[in-house]
């Protein structure tokens, strides 16, 4: 079995694997949670604490909250502009014995003996080759070609590694 495909990337995808990779892991959660209790502590003491405090504690609540999902906007943005690579379309095939990847005249392989895992979310199909690094596959692109490149993945990786519905 082999299927081929283009994918070319936007920002919005490059912000989606941003936001699924840093809110996937412990200090994604731990930055909403103490962004939420910091908000908490805000109202709750206000009026029992001086107005600084409680101004503090709301300011700190929203940085928690709002500062990497926008942070992690504005360099998905700026990694497409200034990366040539990102920005070009890149062909991919994937067979038996792996991910392979080319653009222009340069080529890259990833066998499925190097793939970290595969995850799929509801916009995109990451493939990690180590736990940060991964090719991003949006789904929209894929298409028709999704349910192929899934059964072609599930047959070469140990179900660990598996993580496509």
């Amino acid at each position: 079995m082999k299927t081929e495909f283009d994918i070319t990337l936007t920002s919005q995808d490059m912000y989606r694997f941003s936001m699924y990779h840093a809110y996937s892991g412990f200090h994604g959660w731990f930055s909403v949670i103490i962004g939420i209790l910091l908000l908490i502590m805000a109202v709750s003491t206000t009026g029992e604490v001086t107005v600084m405090y409680t101004a503090l504690y709301a300011v700190f609540g929203i940085v928690f909250l709002v500062y990497l999902p926008i942070n992690l906007y504005l360099r998905s943005k700026r990694q497409l502009l200034l990366s040539e690579v990102l920005r070009n379309a890149l062909h991919y095939v994937v067979d038996e014995t792996g991910i392979h990847t080319s653009q222009k005249e340069e080529k890259a392989d990833l066998p499925w003996e190097q793939v970290y895992k595969i995850v799929s979310t509801k916009h995109n199909v990451l493939v990690y080759s180590n736990r940060i690094h991964a090719y991003v596959i949006p789904k929209e692109q894929l298409a028709d070609k999704y349910e192929l490149f899934r059964e072609i993945a599930k047959a070469n990786l140990p179900t660990y590694r598996f993580k496509m519905k």
